[in-house]
């Protein structure tokens, strides 16, 4: 398998192509200093991930702004600070302000010369607009759990993008799903068949930061520690 026998490359975004871990704990300063805590970063997103993978699995029709301030308000009451609405809110708002990692916008720009690029994201529309200002590229689709009415690891997120490249005369070896996350993105591309590649933003680091723990057995087609590393691959082999 090489790089060069795919034609679409779709994305997870966030972790992926936005350094959602650090976006995560900028946003939740407030609520760490009015709670007092002091547990380290991935410690902080682990609680967060347990809460969010709960909250989606609960609720996968509620747009991913407002999920997350119901997973701040718990984070809050776990922690033993008073429900703040309005913090939990901006918590929420704050998708649009999570950066990018710093090589990727030159890395999708790159990537776009060779590949159609689609999104399939667990956020909603509107929280990805605002990103998608940041990414400097125009992608060939972009699906939000908000579209599909399911959170990823659903595998109905998956057979949606799919059949809607297939209605572009794509099929399902023509893709690559590129993601960080084993629990959202690899394991269920694992059981639909659908190969992937591992941007390993992490980098060995213990734990699963802000995503949940995958299943035994999960497994990727191509590995990266970064997503330029991928676009010096594809164009190499070009």
């Amino acid at each position: 398998m090489k790089l060069s026998d795919f034609k679409v490359l779709s994305f997870d975004c966030y972790g992926t192509l936005i350094d959602w871990e650090s976006g995560i704990l900028t946003a939740l300063r407030p609520l760490l200093a009015r709670a007092g805590v002091t547990s380290d970063g991935d410690s902080i997103l682990a609680e967060f991930a347990a809460l969010e993978s709960a909250q989606q699995a609960a609720t996968p029709d509620v747009p991913y702004a407002e999920l997350l301030g119901v997973v701040h308000a718990r984070l809050a009451a776990r922690w033993g600070a008073p429900d703040d609405a309005a913090e939990s809110a901006r918590f929420g708002a704050s998708i649009g302000d999570w950066p990018p990692f710093p090589d990727t916008v030159a890395a999708l720009a790159a990537l776009q010369s060779r590949y159609r690029l689609v999104i399939l994201s667990n956020v909603d529309r509107m929280s990805f607009q605002a990103t998608n200002r940041r990414l400097g590229v125009t992608f060939h689709a972009i699906h939000t759990a908000q579209d599909i009415g399911s959170y990823k690891p659903d595998l109905r997120n998956f057979r949606y993008f799919i059949d809607r490249l297939a209605e572009d005369g794509f099929l399902q070896e023509d893709i690559l799903h590129v993601a960080q996350s084993l629990f959202h993105d690899h394991a269920p591309a694992n059981a639909i068949g659908l190969a992937s590649a591992w941007i390993d933003r992490r980098r060995g680091a213990e734990g699963w930061g802000a995503t949940a723990a995958p299943p035994d057995g999960v497994r990727y087609d191509f590995r990266f520690e970064t997503l330029a590393d991928l676009a010096d691959l594809a164009v190499w082999s070009a």
